[in-house]
């Protein structure tokens, strides 16, 4: 992982760049003068005199889509982001850019299932050793899955005394996995720390809006920063399980847009009945009310293009409930924006791929990058700790890229090779589950301990003044939220971080 420059003084050439799967940030602003300006925090860029602080339209367009701001967009106009696997040189006033890297789906490999299994446990076991060289004490981030409890099963057959393993849950028992952690801790003996978070934690909202620098909406970066604030205490360097779901096909959005390839296939008029059997099959959650939310979701995009589809499904607002959303001078300054351009790239680059790889390819350049690797870098920098991604090893990511989609997803089942390989470390209870990933119960908290700091922040004035939301159109859906008729947590969450990060940056 990497972000560095170097400056040749002879040549008066400064070249920088960026590691490959964006680990590291590297920020930078090409000013009106010709000279550049580049820093990995926003706090510090903006300290450039003169540095302005015009916000861009475009990138909250589609932070509003993604609960992210995507690369090479920021908040600010003058501000943009480096894309991973990228470098950058400046000469003369004069900025040249390129793309370094990138993982071939298309080249597929003739492999067995089994030499799949085990090149797919060397690599990553390999992967795990090399990061596992410190000079200062290390552990790893626990959550109970299968992609932490396999880097921890490695670690421990590769260290010498019990690996430190840090989990951490909520009160609400519906987000936690600690059992499932705890479980695989004892299993491979090591050594096992958990911490709880409750609604508190939200007093550190200004402090983790600071960090961020632009808004960011992903609420777990809220148990993130407290596992590394807790996994500091104890250790300066911590592996995680990041990247497995990438590579592996572990999301159900994976299954859900194979199945959707045959449902849009199906004559209509059999629609309705097939649609009873898919609730079951495609969601994780116990509760039918939940359940049913996510079918309805998912028949709505099931008939769209494979990138609408997919687009349709991880958007916090949709294209087409911006304009009950936003406010009309707003949809007017982003009448040109496309926020869908971020994926549609990916889709279209690769049309020979299948659905599953297209998916991936995509996750891996926008969701992994744009998202959870801006959560962990910032949470574990926030309190000096150090983050290693066995996963994210760029031999591995190439390995599983080569790999025939069957072999990552067998007919509808998520990361099945990757499940096959952990059951052989792992108990297989632990492996042969409905995935959780790293939900918060926000939506609970907005209707308790939130419900006032809500209303506060949306209902006020300055909200108002934003010009960005439409505030009876914030308050209906806080409203509708509170009074449980629909479940608009990540909505809320989204304008909640917006203001916040106004408040921050901008007043």
């Amino acid at each position: 992982m990497f972000a560095f420059a170097i400056w040749d003084a002879n040549e008066k050439v400064l070249f920088v760049a960026r590691d490959r799967v964006g680990k590291k940030p590297l920020l930078f602003a090409h000013l009106g003068d010709g000279s550049l300006v580049f820093a990995s925090e926003f706090r510090a860029i903006l300290q450039y005199p003169g540095m302005s602080r015009e916000i861009d339209p475009e990138a909250i367009d589609a932070y509003f889509s993604y609960l992210c701001i995507p690369a090479p967009l920021t908040a600010f106009r003058s501000i943009r982001k480096l894309e991973p696997a990228h470098w950058m040189t400046w000469k003369d006033g004069k900025v040249e850019m390129a793309r370094y890297w990138k993982p071939e789906f298309s080249k597929k490999i003739k492999i067995s299932r089994e030499d799949a299994e085990d090149e797919t446990l060397r690599l990553l076991k390999e992967a795990t050793r090399l990061r596992m060289h410190s000079e200062v004490p290390l552990g790893a981030f626990l959550s109970g899955g299968v992609d932490s409890s396999l880097i921890v099963a490695l670690m421990s057959q590769l260290s010498d005394k019990p690996v430190k393993t840090f989990s951490i849950g909520f009160e609400e028992l519906d987000f936690t996995e600690l059992s499932f952690a705890k479980k695989v801790a004892e299993h491979v003996g090591a050594e096992y720390n958990e911490f709880i978070v409750t609604p508190n934690a939200l007093d550190i909202l200004p402090e983790l809006v600071r960090h961020y620098g632009e808004p960011y909406a992903d609420s777990s970066a809220i148990p993130t920063y407290y596992v590394s604030k807790e996994t500091r205490k104890h250790v300066t360097v911590a592996l995680n399980g990041d990247g497995g779901d990438e590579s592996f096909a572990g999301y159900e959005r994976y299954s859900a847009m194979r199945i959707a390839e045959i449902y849009s296939r199906i004559p209509k008029f059999l629609h309705k009945s097939v649609a009873s059997g898919l609730e079951k099959i495609l969601f994780s959650s116990h509760k039918k009310r939940s359940r049913l939310g996510d079918l309805n979701r998912f028949l709505s995009g099931a008939t769209l293009s494979a990138e609408q589809r997919y687009i349709k499904w991880i958007s916090a607002i949709h294209q087409n409930g911006k304009p009950q959303f936003f406010t009309r001078d707003f949809l007017k300054r982003i009448e040109k924006a496309n926020s869908a351009k971020f994926i549609e790239s990916w889709f279209g680059c690769n049309s020979e791929l299948g659905i599953l790889d297209k998916t991936m390819l995509a996750d891996q350049m926008t969701y992994l990058p744009n998202d959870l690797l801006v959560k962990v870098d910032i949470a574990t920098m926030a309190h000096s700790l150090e983050a290693r991604s066995p996963f994210l090893d760029h031999q591995l990511i190439e390995f599983a890229a080569s790999l025939p989609e069957n072999l990552k997803m067998r007919r509808f089942e998520t990361k099945s090779l990757l499940k096959s390989v952990a059951a052989k470390l792992v108990p297989r209870d632990v492996i042969y589950r409905r995935k959780m990933g790293f939900g918060v119960p926000i939506g609970t908290w907005i209707r308790g301990k939130l419900k006032d700091f809500v209303r506060d922040h949306l209902f006020s004035a300055s909200f108002g003044r934003r010009g960005v939301i439409d505030q009876f159109a914030a308050m209906k859906c806080v409203d509708e939220h509170l009074l449980g008729e629909s479940d608009n947590s990540s909505q809320i969450w989204a304008m909640l971080m917006l203001e916040l990060w106004y408040r921050e940056f901008i007043d």
